[in-house]
């Protein structure tokens, strides 16, 4: 008897929309797991003896464009979605991917780095303010901890391989590594901005982890992108700052300025793709 009580409440419940075997509030029609299953897709293989021409190029995405702020906003988690800075923060804070120093060594993935030293290119987030004590009226010292200034993350540099493969006929281009770059003023009376690369992270390692993570469609909710999509089908805006050089690497604004750095940061870009258009004939 007890049992069909039992079984008649568990029905009720369930019409009514409450759930008596779990307290998870579902905010939606349905719970989605489509994403949280997805793994990144498979890319082709790369013969070495394939590749007739290469080169390598870093850009930066700045996301204060319009093209780019998918990549930018939330700014805090709403709905269990973050951006993609967040998204990388929390993966290396998990240990699930691995962030390499951005301020010695360039962007060559040779010395990684912990959460905690991650945290330190943000300066001290312990900080010590006065505050009028009720009782006596005088000032004392406390002290308060702030968070990371997750709206300061501005840009994404990107490190891209570009080569042609022979066999395909194609120009294609593989990703190497993100890094986010922070910018921010020093002193709040200071007119000038400070960029400063937080850290690197390889590309191929954490496309498992951007699979997994939804970038907004404000079109369609039901049908966004993971970061990993956005990448590959290269939805965002950037321009190049640096190709490989024999300058040991040398970036653009090392040698030119204002519209000249402008010029020649598209010279670059058509060059590797009249590259392609030059093994034509018509």
């Amino acid at each position: 008897m007890k049992k069909i009580f039992l079984f008649i409440a568990l029905v009720i419940g369930t019409s009514l929309g409450f759930n008596t075997l779990s307290a998870q509030v579902i905010d939606g029609a349905y719970a989605k797991k489509t994403m949280l299953n997805r793994k990144p897709a498979p890319l082709p293989n790369v013969r070495e003896s394939d590749i007739i021409w290469s080169k390598t190029v870093w850009r930066i995405i700045d996301l204060r464009e319009k093209a780019n702020q998918h990549l930018y906003y939330p700014i805090r988690e709403i709905q269990g979605r973050n951006n993609l800075f967040i998204t990388l923060l929390k993966g290396i804070e998990a240990k699930r991917i691995t962030a390499f120093d951005a301020q010695g060594s360039d962007s060559e993935f040779k010395e990684p780095i912990s959460f905690n030293q991650v945290k330190q290119q943000f300066g001290d987030t312990v900080k010590t303010i006065k505050v009028a004590d009720i009782n006596s009226g005088a000032d004392r010292d406390t002290t308060i901890r702030t968070d990371i200034p997750y709206n300061e993350i501005k840009q994404i540099e990107i490190k891209e391989f570009w080569y042609f493969d022979k066999q395909k006929s194609t120009l294609q281009v593989r990703i190497l590594g993100l890094c986010p770059i922070r910018v921010y003023k020093k002193d709040q009376n200071d007119s000038l901005f400070v960029r400063k690369r937080i850290f690197w992270v390889s590309y191929p390692e954490v496309r498992a982890l951007l699979a997994k993570h939804e970038v907004v469609n404000e079109f369609n909710g039901s049908r966004s992108l993971s970061f990993d999509d956005v990448f590959l089908s290269r939805n965002f805006d950037a321009y190049i700052i640096k190709e490989e050089n024999i300058y040991n690497n040398r970036s653009i604004d090392e040698y030119a300025a204002g519209d000249y750095a402008f010029k020649e940061s598209e010279r670059i870009k058509n060059s590797i793709f009249d590259y392609e258009q030059d093994l034509w004939e018509y």
